[in-house]
């Protein structure tokens, strides 16, 4: 019994059925990473025009122009872009001053009904495995190969992790508004990544999810890669991982928020 106790809230990072929240839904917030425009570049614009969304968070944006009436948008640069109905007060990115080491995050503040919060969009430094890679196929010593080839691309990019993970913890610890901390980790649920940048902050599928939360579909197995928190004094009304697109390889992740009081 108490074992599986202590696994309860692990699982419920990957599979959740929670009961819905009540309150209004005031903040409406996508994240996606759209891979570039992904397979679908020419629907990508009109998709997240439909979403409707306060602010959407895009990883390996690239650059791509979206252009939407009533949106600002902040894209320094770094293949992140932060789209807003709402004033954007300051934005800047999150620079590890190292070329060796991707900017993992883009920092703007942005102000809704009147109260300003700090989004965080995050894209860790990406694995690039290739199917083959992690494709065993029964040859002892080839399977053996791949598995030492794994181990050689782990280890580095566990290294650049830690660093962007030190770097986007200062920008949440030195935030003077609530923050919403949203992307592509390139991390599952109970590793290091996670549990770091999730210090203090909600897991808004743990809160309000129902059913998986994978996110990531290039591969057959089931994988969560891409992640909304939020400080406390925000409650989740909502979290949709939205299937119904293929435009990319990963799915969208749409959550709503309410401001009330908790």
């Amino acid at each position: 019994m108490f074992a599986g106790l202590a696994f309860i809230n692990p699982v419920k990072r990957w599979v959740n059925y929670s009961s819905p929240e009540s309150g209004n839904s005031d903040i409406k917030i996508v994240s996606f990473n759209t891979r570039a425009g992904g397979r679908g570049s020419a629907e990508t614009g009109p998709y997240l025009k439909s979403l409707d969304a306060d602010v959407l968070l895009l990883q390996e944006d690239a650059g791509i122009i979206y252009r939407f009436d009533g949106y600002q948008k902040a894209n320094p640069g770094g293949g992140l872009t932060i789209l807003t109905k709402h004033r954007i007060v300051k934005q800047q990115l999150i620079d590890p001053q190292d070329e060796n080491v991707r900017i993992p995050g883009l920092q703007v503040d942005i102000e809704i009904k009147g109260k300003v919060y700090r989004f965080i969009d995050v894209y860790l430094n990406p694995f690039r495995f290739q199917k083959d890679m992690v494709r065993l196929n029964g040859n002892t010593d080839t399977d053996e190969q791949k598995i030492k080839d794994v181990v050689k691309r782990l280890i580095p990019t566990f290294k650049k992790h830690q660093d962007q993970v030190t770097l986007i913890r200062e920008a949440i610890d030195n935030s003077p508004y609530p923050v919403i901390l949203a992307g592509d980790f390139n991390s599952v649920p109970n590793s290091y990544e996670y549990y770091h940048l999730s210090d203090g902050l909600e897991d808004a599928f743990v809160e309000a999810g129902r059913g998986s939360a994978t996110s990531f579909h290039d591969y057959k197995f089931p994988i969560r890669i891409d992640y909304i928190f939020s400080s406390q004094s925000l409650k989740v009304i909502s979290y949709k991982v939205d299937r119904s697109v293929s435009i990319s390889d990963h799915y969208p992740v749409i959550v709503k928020f309410s401001t009330e009081n908790r």
